[in-house]
């Protein structure tokens, strides 16, 4: 029995089973041997071509290795999730705990979601999160300075850095840089001002880049809505800064990301354009207050803070930051770079390339986008009556 097993086993080693022999057998043409069962070739333009198996699905392979910056905050994880769902590799370099990107893990198959620990400041830690790569975006910023980060650092600093690390690759195909509406070189602003600087290094370096220009963006972990209901359920008031007339025109995040997403896939005719991405609706403050009173069901109430007493109180922190040997608490409402930026209305251009052009149609506010704020109610999801059964304190008897 041992022998018989021993020369089944001689034979399952010799090349007698070879492709060779089984073609004699059944006599079909050499192209189907010798050609890949999944072939692809790279796009000239873009990667829209990069589809290489499956069915777009996210067990499929897209071809797409995505380094995404910034992948472990807010807009990150929205895009993140959209890479994977089409089938993409994602690479998340991080710098904080084995926390922080632990639930990105769950979007993707298994072994698509890649976190690797890097160094912001370490060259070499940025190549080797970049290595085998074909797609680069950038998501890094901050709305706040810290001790160990400036906004030049941040937003101009990393994007001018991760441009020329990404031209020195070779094989990135597509760069995005994602900045903010607004950003100027004349701006009050300190964030948007170097959010502009970076724009303009990272087309220095890579022409064929793409720029996303979001407005302020709302979101389940927005740092808007989300820091104006929590300041009115502790302190039952909300401060406006300035009279609340200052226009924007935010958007829902999942728009944003799905608008990356669509310059990924186009044929390269994104490459080398800036798109400033608002939402369908222009609100001021006020409004988008009212708005957000609205939802978690409170009678609203303001204290109007004029810009000069505003910027008084957030400027000893902007003053400190540097100066003493412990760090600050992170700004909340009076934060003197968003007090800047408030002076000026933030929408966008008349003549500016926007959601229509990458064929997408942004959501309204109002509705599903924000309805994250019923976690506010004091009485549950069901407390409080709606907009249209709202009656006036006055008619109380």
């Amino acid at each position: 029995m041992q022998g018989i097993s021993r020369r089944l086993g001689h034979q399952s080693l010799r090349p007698a089973a070879s492709l060779s022999s089984f073609k004699s057998i059944y006599p079909l043409s050499d192209h189907y041997y010798e050609a890949p069962r999944h072939a692809s070739s790279l796009a000239t333009k873009g990667v829209g071509h990069l589809v290489r198996k499956g069915t777009g699905g996210r067990s499929s392979v897209s071809g797409i290795v995505a380094t995404v910056f910034g992948a472990t905050g807010f807009l990150g994880r929205y895009v993140v999730q959209q890479l994977a769902k089409m089938g993409s590799q994602v690479l998340v370099p991080f710098r904080g705990s084995e926390d922080s990107h632990r639930h990105l893990k769950l979007m993707g198959d298994l072994g698509q979601i890649v976190p690797m620990k890097y160094n912001p400041r370490d060259e070499n830690s940025i190549k080797a999160v970049m290595a085998k790569a074909n797609v680069v975006i950038n998501l890094i910023g901050r709305d706040h300075e810290t001790r160990n980060y400036s906004f030049e650092e941040l937003n101009h600093g990393m994007a001018k850095q991760l441009a020329m690390i990404s031209k020195e690759h070779g094989g990135i195909m597509r760069f995005i840089q994602v900045s903010c509406l607004g950003a100027s070189a004349s701006s009050p602003s300190r964030m948007l001002q170097a959010k502009a600087a970076g724009e303009e290094a990272v087309f220095r370096e890579m022409p064929e880049a793409t720029v996303m220009k979001p407005a302020v963006m709302i979101g389940t972990e927005d740092r808007i809505l989300n820091r104006w209901a929590h300041f009115a359920k502790k302190y039952s008031f909300l401060p406006l800064i300035g009279d609340g007339s200052t226009k924007i025109q935010p958007v829902y995040v999942v728009d944003v990301a799905a608008a990356i997403i669509a310059a990924l896939k186009d044929d390269g005719s994104s490459m080398g354009k800036v798109y400033e991405l608002g939402g369908p609706e222009i609100f001021t403050v006020h409004e988008l207050a009212d708005l957000m009173y609205d939802v978690i069901r409170e009678w609203p109430h303001y204290v109007k803070v004029p810009f000069p007493i505003a910027k008084a109180f957030a400027t000893p922190r902007a003053f400190l930051i540097n100066k003493v040997p412990f760090p600050l608490p992170t700004p909340n409402i009076f934060n003197l770079d968003e007090i800047n930026a408030l002076t000026v209305d933030s929408v966008v251009s008349e003549n500016a390339l926007t959601f229509n052009d990458l064929g997408i149609v942004p959501h309204k506010l109002k509705g599903y986008p924000i309805e994250f704020l019923i976690s506010y109610r004091k009485g549950g999801p069901q407390f409080g009556s709606t907009i249209s059964e709202r009656v006036s304190p006055d008619s109380f008897p």
